[in-house]
């Protein structure tokens, strides 16, 4: 055979082969793709049936709900009496209390010396004295004067001379009976003692110090007792009765109760506040002049109500997440309101009878296949204060 042709026939047989060889090729290829999508279907259809959390379900509860007012306030003393001694210039020789100690009507506070005044009251003693008998000399000579007078013996000039001795006599025993009464009034305003049952809330007196009369030297929490003065605004002010009841929570987050004492009859006009006055019982967490928040009971009402764990907050609203027959959740919108204890009032956006997830909604998302298990109800009981 001539050799071109050769050439030439083999030249056609290998692209024959090379085409067939790339047919092959793109055929394998294609094939390949379309079972690697499939099975990226299967896959995608699988996750999307399986369930994204395991969850209790929970159902809104229609329950007793305190309807309270909160406000904000100082803690002071009921009345606080200031102690200071009567008499200036008499030295204090000892403090027997301090800060802190309970103490008893009459109770002696501090010593003062009262030598200067025990000197005063015996010299008006002894004018007492004096003049007592200077009158019971004066009265035996205006008995004697009527006596000569009747027997002509005397004139009556002298008579009424003596007389006027004897009454002159008197007023002078009765000015130093007054002098003495003084000198023990003196006396008795040398103790400082404890007006009224109470604690010592500030002491001032230092042993040495001179007394002085507007000086003061300790201060009384009367009876011990303590209020609240809550404030309020002017239209809040009007919700407020004596005898409500109130509820504080200390600094130190221990509850305390309380009872409306007194309702301001006014209002600041700066600040448009009004006073609420809330007595306080004795208690270890409560100390005058701290600050404490606190709320009223207006009464009790009707609330619907979710577990606090149910409701998601997000973008700063609150949402919850609903189930449906079909094991699918539905990211709702809700309005709540007043938090008690765990659970939380829905004002709005939630039938009353539908299933919602009771905790883990923070780790899902609108449309997510979720697990349900069922969980034994606990009895929702009204709420309490």
């Amino acid at each position: 055979m001539n050799p071109t042709i050769l050439r030439t026939v083999r030249r056609a047989m290998t692209s024959a082969a090379t085409g067939a060889a790339l047919a092959a090729s793109l055929l394998v290829s294609g094939c390949g793709k379309d079972v690697e999508g499939d099975a990226v279907k299967a896959e995608a259809k699988a996750a999307a049936a399986r369930p994204a959390l395991t969850v209790a379900l929970a159902t809104p509860e229609r329950i007793e709900w305190p309807q309270t007012l909160a406000a904000n306030g100082n803690i002071v003393p009921w009345q606080e009496a200031i102690i200071g001694a009567e008499l200036s210039g008499l030295r204090l020789t000892e403090v027997l209390v301090n800060v802190g100690d309970t103490v008893k009507r009459g109770q002696p506070l501090a010593k003062i010396a009262t030598d200067a005044v025990l000197a005063d009251l015996a010299q008006a003693r002894a004018s007492v004295t004096e003049a007592e008998a200077a009158l019971a000399e004066a009265k035996a000579n205006a008995e004697r004067s009527k006596q000569l007078q009747s027997q002509g013996f005397i004139s009556s000039q002298a008579t009424i001379q003596v007389l006027t001795a004897e009454q002159t006599t008197a007023a002078r025993l009765a000015a130093a009976r007054a002098r003495m009464q003084a000198e023990e009034v003196r006396l008795a305003q040398a103790r400082i003692v404890a007006p009224d049952d109470g604690v010592i809330s500030a002491r001032t007196a230092t042993v040495g110090s001179l007394t002085q009369p507007s000086q003061e030297l300790f201060r009384l929490i009367r009876g011990g007792r303590l209020e609240w003065r809550a404030e309020v605004t002017g239209t809040e002010l009007t919700k407020l009765a004596p005898g409500m009841h109130a509820t504080l929570t200390t600094a130190g987050g221990e509850k305390v109760e309380g009872t409306v004492r007194a309702v301001a009859p006014s209002v600041d006009p700066a600040t448009r506040n009004g006073i609420v006055y809330v007595d306080l019982p004795t208690h270890s967490a409560v100390r005058a002049g701290t600050f404490a928040r606190g709320e009223f009971e207006l009464g009790r009402g009707s609330a619907l109500t979710l577990p606090q764990s149910a409701v998601v907050l997000r973008d700063g609203f609150a949402y919850v997440f609903l189930v449906s027959a079909d094991n699918k959740v539905v990211q709702s919108k809700v309005d709540v309101g007043r938090r008690l204890g765990d659970r939380i009032e829905v004002i709005a956006g939630l039938p009353p009878t539908v299933r919602v997830v009771e905790t883990g909604g923070g780790f899902l998302a609108d449309g997510d296949t979720v697990r349900v298990v069922e969980t034994a109800a606990a009895p929702v009981k009204s709420a309490q204060k």
